[in-house]
């Protein structure tokens, strides 16, 4: 499988503070990863280290086989990259944005530009600083795809936009994704949306990777178990138990099945990717972390 983006022992630290440590992972190319942790899990210096904003203290992180950096000008060239901040004009017309993306970007298509912005009805003539927080999220989206990128990374795309800017900017990454196979990486809090959005997903915890699987085997492996609290211990020697919770004399268990699971006893329930992803962050989940040698048998 071919990676568009690779670390392998990746760390950065902030002082004596770990942000990202010991991180081997990849997102594969032409994939949507969901990019998914609690606050200062390492999701941003990711991104970072990723567009060369920031350099490694240890490891390495490679994107399209190039080697990151800030004098890897021909690289960034083909990444387009949106920060949690949106860094727009607020003085600028929309026209003025686009004006200077072309004047930037040698690949700048125009014409999607505008006819995307026509689409999504935000005016060349309006302000940025006048435009709503959904509007500026979708402009700077747009910016990015105007560059024609062959990878996208976006830091919590979805933050402070209200649900329909959230369903166009869905829209146009899951188009973008198919009609160009360009390879995107989303670090969001708002995991529902990665569910309906990703195929790959990647979960960061105190700056080191905690799982790394391809989303239709991590949804199918991952179950709620509901049965007579009797055989709680030969579920939890046979399966992870990420979560367990007992009433009299029953259990309901969150568990990741190392095996196909059929026992009449027991009522097996689908889980929703927050659940899942909850449940491996919960404070009180202090399962092992996977070896490397785990996470490459995911990744092949």
């Amino acid at each position: 499988m071919t990676l568009a983006l690779e670390a392998s022992q990746l760390g950065k630290r902030y002082g004596k503070r770990w942000a990202l440590r010991n991180c081997d992972l990849g997102v594969p190319e032409g994939s949507v990863t969901g990019l998914v942790g609690l606050n200062g899990a390492g999701k941003t210096t990711l991104m970072h280290l990723a567009m060369g904003l920031l350099k490694p203290d240890e490891g390495s992180i490679r994107v399209l086989g190039e080697i990151t950096g800030p004098n890897a000008t021909a690289l960034i060239s083909r990444l387009g990259f949106i920060a949690q901040e949106r860094p727009l004009y607020k003085s600028f017309s929309v026209q003025d944005m686009l004006t200077l993306g072309r004047k930037l970007n040698t690949q700048w298509d125009q014409d999607l530009a505008v006819k995307t912005l026509e689409r999504l009805r935000i005016s060349l003539k309006m302000r940025v600083g006048k435009l709503s927080g959904g509007q500026q999220a979708l402009l700077s989206l747009m910016m990015a795809l105007a560059k024609r990128p062959q990878m996208l990374l976006l830091d919590e795309p979805f933050a402070s936009i209200d649900p329909a800017a959230r369903r166009d900017l869905t829209r146009l990454l899951m188009e973008t994704a198919a009609s160009e196979g360009t390879s995107i990486l989303i670090s969001s809090h708002y995991i529902m949306d990665l569910e309906n959005t990703c195929d790959h997903l990647i979960l960061l915890a105190q700056g080191q990777v905690k799982l790394e699987d391809d989303m239709d085997h991590f949804m199918s492996e991952h179950k709620l178990l509901i049965g007579p609290r009797d055989d709680f211990e030969q579920i939890a020697a046979r399966h992870t138990v990420l979560q367990a919770g007992h009433t009299g004399r029953q259990s309901n268990i969150v568990v990741r099945l190392s095996a196909p699971f059929a026992d009449s006893r027991w009522t097996i329930q689908d889980l929703s990717l927050e659940d899942i992803v909850l449940a491996y962050l919960d404070p009180q989940n202090v399962q092992p972390e996977q070896s490397n040698s785990e996470r490459e048998e995911v990744r092949q």
